[in-house]
């Protein structure tokens, strides 16, 4: 994976990340997605460096670890999720592998492919950045602690992540690409019906329960450590790690099948999650 524009990207060296569900139909398509986008600083939980700027909503932002999302994300854009990866057209991929924040602004360190493998070249991104992968151009339009945007530069991009899928319904592995991996509306509205509506909260329980839903997508906990308040969430799709949010506390967004949810309890057996988006 290359940058195709240097503006806005910095080179990493090499490095490293993180299966399946039942069936569902609609009426002539189905299908989900998932993914993310880019900004810049230390790592994650941070904040310890001073604002540039001296107003109080800066000093706020840097007290409080900086702004959760920077930049705004198109209708169509690709969500690549924390700690996930996504196919993109052409057979390439990409991951979302670290997030940075300074309090004022955010960074994402993306990793080539889908699924991590050694040798994949990584790199640091900030909103507005181009990024070429697998040949196709995209363009890093929003950084969030949860996700990361990017927009195909490519009108054949744009529509081959739209198209319907060939299958309604789940059939297991890459088969599941045109569910897991898309813009298609009529997918992400299938998907999104598989969750509790705004305001409604799903329960995730621990000891390796797995929790399916209508386009393939399976979360399940990987943790939950109630003495520090935190737990580890984690998404797949088609045989693709899509997210993993390692250290979530009370309060987190996290974000599957472009819904998003807040983390709104913990305790020894769950998970509970709020859904906070229409």
């Amino acid at each position: 994976m290359d940058s195709g524009s240097p503006e806005g990207v910095r080179w990493w060296g090499r490095s490293n990340v993180l299966g399946s569900a039942p069936g569902y139909a609609i009426a002539g398509v189905t299908v989900i997605a998932l993914l993310s986008a880019a900004g810049c600083a230390p790592p994650e939980g941070g904040g310890d460096g001073e604002p540039t700027s001296s107003t109080g909503t800066a000093r706020a932002a840097a007290r409080s670890g900086g702004p959760v999302c920077v930049g705004a994300a198109p209708a169509d854009g690709v969500h690549v999720l924390r700690g996930g990866g996504f196919r993109l057209p052409g057979g390439g991929g990409v991951q979302y592998s670290a997030a940075h924040v300074d309090g004022t602004t955010r960074t994402a360190t993306l990793r080539d492919g889908a699924a991590h493998r050694s040798g994949q070249r990584q790199w640091t991104v900030r909103t507005g950045a181009q990024v070429t992968i697998g040949g196709h151009r995209y363009k890093v339009r929003q950084i969030c602690s949860y996700r990361v945007v990017l927009e195909p530069r490519a009108a054949e991009d744009r529509d081959a992540l739209a198209a319907a899928p060939e299958a309604g319904s789940p059939q297991g592995g890459a088969a599941d690409d045109g569910l897991c991996f898309t813009t298609n509306h009529a997918v992400l509205t299938t998907a999104e019906n598989g969750f509790p509506a705004e305001g409604g909260t799903l329960s995730l329980l621990d000891n390796g329960g797995v929790q399916r839903f209508p386009t393939g997508l399976s979360l399940t906990v990987s943790f939950i450590d109630t003495s520090a308040g935190s737990a580890g969430l984690g998404a797949n799709c088609a045989a693709i790690p899509v997210a993993a949010y390692e250290d979530v506390r009370v309060g987190d967004t996290v974000e599957f099948a472009d819904v998003l949810f807040e983390v709104s309890g913990l305790t020894d057996q769950a998970v509970r999650l709020t859904r906070t988006s229409a």
